[in-house]
């Protein structure tokens, strides 16, 4: 093939690269111009300056004038200065089009079918939670162990923690849970007697006070208060620890991180938590019967006797019995978490916040758990 049959010639020494394009660039004779430029662009080119010459080019449609214009984009990274001539004035005018709409292509996010990926998140939310509790009953095993070696040398128990996460989750409490307490069983006592009133049975709604608020609403709602406040704080407090690597100095010092941060706020908490519950039931039935007094015309007395009626010793234990083992996982989780914490303060929120939740699920499980075992017992 000539050189006036070739879509470009090359010349080429250390000083110039020169390119010269012929004849037609058009859409018919593009799979050979792109032939010869793989050809060209297959070579390593060392030239200071590069010129491209457009003057013999006849005609050039959209096609033609792309090709001439990635051949410049691509000299253009080898050699430092390239310089365009002899372009008649529709190929200028097709070679600046092409520049300006020379933009990186960004194809469209894929359109997912949207069963598929509520499927794919159920999926990966089932392994995730699969693992965390994997996690959390190896964690749980760890604790009962350096928990019976703790009773069995009881020196590894520390009093002052102890005694000070006592203060801090049993004291210290006192005054926010008596009163939801106290406003929920206002609550129960005036909403239960509207509707007891159509049936001129308002006595009643002491029996349903007694009974929800000593076997149900009185651990259950304390346990979920406690959760958002002590089992938050103690995610909180050992996960600052772990993002300021406190917990590996304990380590160092030959100090073991679950007796010392763990196994005090957890008997802490199990001591406590029975403790807050009989202090919830009384101000409770306090609240209902102060209400059921002003709206009902239920004296005290009347209130007292009505009670005694209603309520026998296992409703009141069914309340304390449930009372440790929501404290235990309270404190397991809150711990849990805690030591979870990866390093930074988003990770301590984002662990206090799973903590809470948590805490509050678990507690939800293991009450109505109890509701089927105590139901069985016929308790």
């Amino acid at each position: 093939m000539s050189q006036e049959e070739n879509a470009l010639v090359v010349k080429e020494d250390p000083a110039l690269l020169e390119i010269d394009f012929h004849g037609d660039m058009l859409i018919g004779r593009a799979a050979e111009i792109e032939a010869q430029l793989k050809k060209f662009q297959g070579k390593k080119h060392r030239s200071a300056m590069a010129i491209v010459d457009l003057s013999k080019v006849t005609s050039a449609d959209t096609v033609g004038a792309w090709l001439i214009y990635k051949t410049v984009k691509d000299i253009k990274k080898y050699v430092a200065k390239v310089h365009v001539r002899g372009a008649s004035p529709d190929v200028e005018s097709l070679l600046l089009q092409i520049e300006e709409n020379d933009q990186p292509f960004v194809p469209p996010p894929p359109r997912l079918n949207a069963v598929l990926t509520q499927l794919e998140d159920v999926g990966l939310a089932t392994v995730r939670i699969v693992t965390e509790m994997g996690k959390f009953l190896g964690f749980m095993g760890l604790v009962t162990t350096r928990l019976a070696g703790a009773f069995k040398d009881p020196k590894r128990i520390r009093i002052v923690p102890l005694v000070y996460q006592m203060e801090h989750v049993g004291l210290k409490a006192l005054s926010i849970i008596g009163l939801m307490s106290f406003l929920i069983g206002a609550v129960i006592v005036n909403q239960g007697a509207i509707q007891l009133r159509q049936f001129g049975a308002e006595v009643f709604v002491v029996d349903m006070l007694a009974i929800t608020q000593l076997r149900e609403l009185g651990v259950l709602l304390t346990a979920i208060m406690v959760a958002g406040r002590s089992g938050s704080a103690f995610t909180a407090q050992i996960g600052s620890m772990r993002a300021n690597e406190e917990i590996e100095a304990i380590e160092t010092i030959g100090m073991h991180p679950i007796d010392v941060l763990v196994i005090p706020r957890l008997l802490a908490l199990v001591l406590v938590l029975p403790i807050l519950v009989f202090y919830a039931d009384i101000m409770g039935l306090l609240g209902g019967a102060l209400t059921a007094w002003i709206t009902l015309d239920i004296s005290p007395g009347a209130f007292v006797q009505r009670f005694q009626e209603a309520v026998v010793v296992s409703t009141f234990m069914v309340g304390l019995i449930k009372a440790p083992f929501f404290a235990a996982v309270i404190a397991l989780s809150g711990c849990f978490e805690g030591m979870s914490v990866s390093g930074s303060a988003e990770s301590v929120g984002r662990h206090t916040t799973r903590s809470v939740v948590q805490s509050i699920f678990l507690v939800i499980v293991l009450d109505a758990f109890f509701a089927m075992f105590f139901t069985a017992l016929d308790w």
